[in-house]
């Protein structure tokens, strides 16, 4: 039977635990029920099993009352809806279309500016646009007022445009170590760190700083002063500083990557349900985080569920980033299932059909799955030939200074050719040693997570393995 309340329990599901804590912060209920309800909807919103179902015999008002005032607290914090705004009211100045009212809402909020607003660099140019409107009409009082308000904060906006600029530099070397390792980045980190605790400056350049130290984090293995800075932001988002669900979301997600390096992947796992809570462009990216981490932790089941969830998102992107990392999660997961026939057809259909865009984005993960989902069903000469006609092992050779470097498709390539019995076994063990950082101690540890993906294929082979480093 439908729910008499579907409609409100959907919007209470769709709240996320900080705008709750804000919301619980700032209010001053005088009905005892309404505020019942929403403590029930901040503890139902933490929790990913079933929620707790709202008391129908309430007067349906209070429900109504309670979703608009949550909405309309919401929104007035929004920092993307507050874009939006001025987005609109640029496109309106330039073609002379602004109404009264419109005026009176922007000379109202430059009366009672307080610096910095999260969008600073946009406010300041919507205001010197609005400046020409209004000379150009001999309007001398507004002029005066949005004249002063440039002069005033003229150095802020210069300052916030010239670290927008350092921070697209920055970005060049943090992201090309981070994709290619072939340029240093921890140059950058006193000098974003710098900038996301300038509590002067503009709420998006402080928040784009934090997003290129977590990739230097990432790069160096240095989670420290990171965990410092969520704990920092978490905070703010609490009293309802840098909002938007959108940012709220990416916030989420990059907790989950942070508690999966540091190897909390329960911690991890809280987080990425809560950043896919809702869609938005990056929500394909989310789901792979997430799916990543439960396949870490052999919860097979609810990564399938939540990949099927995402399967129309798929169609629609245009990234192929998120595509292909999704495509090898979905043949992991089939392969996890044990349907290793259905793995190998999905992946030779994606294959075939983004070939191009396979080899220019995350090859590496997405030919791994489907070498190993080869090995699996015993077609050993394909294995070869892919590694062959692709030059992969090469390609691989190329990662060897990484961290995390581990030569998977190297591997599988030595353990095809064993197979098909061009390789001994002595062979084959010399095959995975030379193909492994001799700075990397644990080789037995390193072995046995290689095995463990295979263990069902090869169980004699597994056997044989270990026995080596017993």
């Amino acid at each position: 039977m439908r729910s008499k309340l579907k409609i409100f329990t959907d919007f209470a599901n769709s709240l996320l635990p900080h705008e709750t804590q804000y919301l619980l912060a700032i209010q001053q209920m005088a009905d005892p029920i309404k505020l019942n309800i929403l403590q029930q909807i901040d503890e139902n919103c933490h929790s990913f099993q079933q929620p707790r179902p709202y008391d129908e015999s309430i007067d349906k008002r209070k429900y109504s009352h309670l979703k608009a005032w949550i909405s309309k607290q919401l929104q007035a914090i929004d920092v993307d809806q507050d874009f939006a705004w001025m987005i609109e009211l640029e496109r309106k100045i330039s073609w002379d279309i602004i109404s009264p009212a419109e005026e009176k809402e922007l000379l109202k909020a430059i009366r009672h500016y307080a610096h910095p607003r999260f969008h600073f660099i946009k406010f300041y140019e919507v205001i010197r646009l609005y400046r020409q409107f209004l000379l150009i009409r001999l309007r001398y009082a507004d002029h005066q007022l949005v004249d002063d308000f440039l002069q005033q904060y003229k150095l802020s906006y210069e300052h916030a445009m010239l670290v927008n600029e350092q921070l697209h530099q920055a970005s060049k070397d943090i992201i090309r170590h981070y994709a290619e390792n072939t340029q240093e980045s921890i140059q950058w980190e006193k000098w974003l760190t710098d900038t996301f605790y300038d509590e002067k400056l503009d709420g998006l350049n402080r928040y784009m700083a934090l997003i290129r130290l977590i990739f230097i984090a990432f790069n160096y293995n240095k989670y420290g002063q990171i965990q410092q800075m969520f704990q920092y932001l978490s905070k703010a988002f609490g009293e309802g500083k840098y909002y938007s669900k959108r940012i709220l979301l990416n916030y989420y997600n990059n907790r989950l990557l942070l508690h999966t390096r540091l190897g909390e992947l329960e911690q991890g796992v809280y987080y990425g349900h809560l950043s896919i809570r809702r869609k938005n462009h990056d929500y394909l990216f989310y789901v792979n985080n997430l799916c990543n981490v439960l396949l870490q932790m052999g919860q097979v089941s609810e990564s399938w569920h939540i990949l099927r969830e995402a399967l129309p998102s798929l169609k629609s992107t245009h990234n192929y980033h998120s595509r292909i990392g999704f495509v090898a999660l979905y043949m992991k997961t089939l392969i996890m299932m044990g349907e290793y026939e259905k793995a190998r057809a999905y992946g030779e259909i994606n294959l075939n059909a983004y070939k191009k865009e396979i080899l220019r984005y995350r090859w590496h993960r997405f030919f791994s799955t489907y070498l190993e989902c080869l090995l699996l069903l015993k077609r050993y000469t394909e294995v070869t030939g892919i590694v062959r006609k692709y030059r992969l092992v090469e390609k691989e050779r190329r990662y060897k200074s990484r961290s995390n470097y581990l030569p998977t498709i190297a591997w599988y390539t030595s353990m095809a050719r064993y197979q098909h019995g061009d390789l001994s076994f002595e062979e084959l063990i010399q095959e995975f040693e030379s193909n492994l950082q001799e700075e990397i101690a644990n080789k037995r540890a390193i072995y046995m997570n290689l095995m463990e993906r295979l263990k069902t294929g090869f169980p004699e082979l597994n056997q044989q393995l270990m026995a080596i480093f017993d």
